[in-house]
């Protein structure tokens, strides 16, 4: 049910893992969003994320990645912090006032690039629902860049959709573009789900 990790923390084993797969939610996002990622996986050849908010973490339901890939310490049924990812970025815009005014509250630093300043990252979070889309720029990985949409499922945003690479320089709209398709994909295709990740709506004049 649990396992321990090198550093003595206990993290969710493989059998509780399994067990939170059987909520229809989760499935049937996964299921659904399986052959978008393989598409993009195959197009990009970079390391792929499906993640919904956990509290105030984001959970990764899904990671497709190769030896081309840039190395990034996402695994699939892990959590991380939402300010130095990209999905966890886009899932921290469409976050509830009272969780972006505790993360907002306390930013931790993991690399040198990570924004710790909350009136930077509240300005990023502002225009998350104008653009589209989110970046990270080694934030939470050196030499790793992020970017990530979110997933609508009716007037909810139900996930984020992310892809890493080593530089957003050149391909940016070219990812965003390939992330916003397969979202849409996503959305379109989910249907009925028992239950929604926590409070997705965006919020505004903060």
């Amino acid at each position: 049910m649990l396992t321990r990790t090198t550093s003595g923390h206990y993290v969710i084993g493989r059998t509780l893992w399994h067990i939170g797969l059987l909520a229809p939610m989760q499935t049937g996002l996964r299921e659904v969003a399986a052959p978008f990622l393989q598409d993009l996986y195959a197009a990009t050849l970079a390391t792929i994320h499906l993640a919904v908010r956990d509290g105030t973490r984001v959970l990764y339901l899904d990671r497709l990645s190769g030896q081309r890939s840039v190395p990034v310490i996402s695994r699939t049924g892990g959590r991380l912090a939402m300010h130095a990812t990209g999905v966890g970025k886009v899932l921290l815009a469409y976050a509830p006032a009272d969780v972006q005014h505790k993360i907002l509250a306390s930013l931790r630093r993991i690399t040198p690039y990570t924004i710790t300043q909350p009136t930077r990252l509240r300005a990023q979070l502002d225009r998350i629902p104008a653009d589209g889309y989110a970046t990270t720029a080694e934030e939470m990985t050196l030499g790793a860049c992020s970017v990530a949409v979110p997933i609508h499922h009716g007037d909810n945003v139900v996930a984020a959709l992310g892809i890493v690479v080593p530089s957003l320089r050149r391909d940016k709209a070219r990812l965003v573009s390939a992330l916003t398709v397969a979202a849409h994909g996503i959305g379109r295709t989910l249907g009925p789900l028992a239950g929604t990740p926590e409070a997705p709506r965006p919020v505004r004049g903060h």
